[in-house]
């Protein structure tokens, strides 16, 4: 008898754990991230993911149908022009093609079938398929998916007769590269932090900063919106907020960096051009209850090129929560090259390099509890000679993916954004953020700082589980620079960086030997603890392979296995 209950209790505690585990991945798929009902009775639902660096989007399309099933990227949401795919599960098993559309009537089946199916099922009156394609299109009757809404078609039938659709069909119009969640919440609570009227100096560069106590809560609540609240475009930055450990508890208002600053874990960043921020439907920001009753500091970065007085500035945050939580905490860590000025990049240089590296290897000798982190959006950060930013992911010594990427940076306009996916960065791995600058026009070396005419190399990455960290940075080992450069001590150093004949070959050689010296590398938790050790610069490649190509070459290589295989050749696995 006991044995029986025991196995029963053994069988049962398999089946939850199974149970839980579906449901797990039923509420959480990372290469899925985005959602959206198509139909307003909710018949019709799309998620997808994508991955700009490789090139390639993601579709899951899930109706409340046993018959066909079809989607379409449509010019002007009807059916002429349309680029659609049709498939289901019939008696003899699955369907499905890729197809265009002439006009209203039976989409043509396309000569190059550029759709890859993935999976396709029906159970208990619902079909999902789930297809994958470039973002790119691949020939003349594919729609490139564009970083503009674009109007999405669906329809479908009752019986796998592909025929009329009749009223079964419909248009909506998402932006799929740029999308933005928006949790409907019938309720909207937000509260503020800002600047209260506050007088500039009449200053270039100005950091403002003001630590104040958030709203208290009984329990615990999860941030999921966040809004710039700028009284002034012309003269904001960018905004961040920090959340201070429990040793701060009196607010405090005054220039920031004139005294250590002792609140540093991100919880919010904001750049000029900007707009509103949603977090995925997994996770938020967590405040109150047993998150603790802290105390944040408000960091403002005032441009105010014309060094006008008397401006006046209430600028800030604003934060929407709600109690109904979130399946993670989330959490900002701030990566990159440390802000300090002991590097400067050249003048005259058309394409300058530096690198900031995190080696996650040290992040449990800060933390008593870490974890993995589940990156999910990113905010790349330089100032005025910046042009590119890319941050290169390494695992055991190999570059396995690039993180981020943007290639064309515009100073004008810094929005944080979504991968498209969710990306795992394991303890241990390695993320190098690159720079590339411009200092043509500048005639002097621009230094490592805050000043807008400085420079900064950051990128700051979303992700969950939260954990109590505030950066994972490095900077070039300055008493190994200054030795490779063969100067005796700092003084020697400067007066040879700013005496140097900067030109293609000098440019060069300082970038290299910026590269190839140790680095030290920094990792802070929210308490200001820190690892400090050496390490050294990895090589980035980075050059996406094209999803195009890349497919073409996919089928050649099938066609290949084929003949050797009808030729009885084997290949190696």
């Amino acid at each position: 008898m006991g044995t029986c209950l025991k196995g029963n209790m053994s069988v049962l505690s398999l089946v939850l754990f199974l149970l839980s585990v579906q449901q797990f991945w039923a509420q959480e798929d990372p290469l899925l991230p985005f959602s959206e009902h198509l139909d307003l009775e909710h018949n019709v639902q799309l998620k997808w993911g994508f991955d700009k660096i490789q090139g390639t989007i993601l579709f899951q399309l899930s109706v409340n149908t046993s018959g066909w099933i079809s989607f379409g990227l449509s010019p002007n949401g009807g059916m002429t022009g349309a680029d659609i795919v049709i498939g289901g599960v019939d008696n003899k098993g699955t369907y499905f093609t890729d197809r265009h559309a002439l006009g209203n009537s039976m989409p043509v089946v396309d000569q190059k079938q550029n759709y890859k199916l993935l999976s396709l099922s029906e159970s208990d009156g619902k079909t999902v398929m789930k297809f994958q394609r470039s973002i790119e299109s691949c020939d003349e009757n594919d729609l490139p998916v564009t970083i503009l809404p674009m109007k999405l078609i669906y329809a479908y039938g009752e019986t796998d007769d592909i025929s009329y659709h009749k009223a079964q069909r419909g248009t909506k119009e998402v932006n799929l590269l740029k999308y933005m969640p928006r949790a409907s919440l019938s309720n909207a609570t937000y509260f503020d932090i800002t600047m209260e009227n506050f007088m500039l100096p009449a200053n270039q560069t100005y950091y403002h900063c003001k630590t104040a106590r958030a709203p208290t809560f009984d329990s615990k609540q999860h941030i999921y919106r966040i809004e710039p609240v700028i009284t002034n475009y012309d003269l904001v930055h960018h905004l961040l907020l920090y959340r201070c450990p429990p040793t701060v508890t009196e607010p405090l208002e005054l220039e920031c960096y004139t005294k250590t600053e002792r609140c540093m874990e991100t919880i919010a960043v904001w750049g000029v051009g900007g707009g509103d921020f949603e977090f995925p439907e997994v996770a938020g920001l967590p405040i109150g209850g047993n998150v603790g009753d802290f105390f944040y500091r408000l960091e403002v970065h005032y441009n105010n090129v014309n060094k006008t007085a008397g401006r006046v500035d209430s600028s800030g945050l604003r934060f929407y929560y709600t109690s109904k939580l979130r399946q993670h905490d989330a959490g900002i860590l701030m990566t990159g090259l440390a802000v300090i000025p002991s590097y400067a990049i050249p003048p005259k240089a058309k394409s300058f390099l530096t690198y900031g590296m995190c080696d996650t290897t040290y992040i449990p000798k800060v933390l008593e509890t870490a974890n993995d982190l589940q990156v999910f959006s990113v905010m790349m950060h330089t100032h005025l000679a910046g042009r590119k930013v890319r941050v290169g992911h390494f695992r055991e010594g190999k570059q396995i993916d690039l993180l981020a990427v943007d290639e064309n940076y515009n100073f004008e306009f810094q929005q944080v954004t979504n991968l498209g996916k969710t990306k795992t960065v394991k303890l241990g791995d390695k993320l190098l953020v690159e720079c590339t600058y411009n200092t043509e026009n500048r005639n002097t070396l621009t230094q490592g700082g805050l000043s807008t005419s400085d420079e900064m190399c950051l990128a700051f990455l979303f992700y969950y589980p939260a954990m109590n960290l505030s950066g994972c940075e490095s900077l070039p080992h300055f008493s190994s620079l200054v030795s490779e450069m063969g100067a005796g001590d700092t003084g020697t150093w400067l007066y040879m960086m700013n005496t140097m004949a900067w030109n293609d070959s000098s440019i060069n050689e300082y970038q290299q030997t910026l590269k190839k010296i140790n680095q030290t590398v920094i990792v802070v938790n929210s308490f200001n603890k820190a690892s400090i050790t050496n390490g050294t610069i990895p090589d980035l490649k980075v050059s996406p392979p094209e999803p195009c190509v890349r497919a073409c070459a996919t089928k050649n290589l099938a066609f290949m296995s084929l003949f050797l295989c009808l030729a009885g050749v084997t290949t190696a696995e």
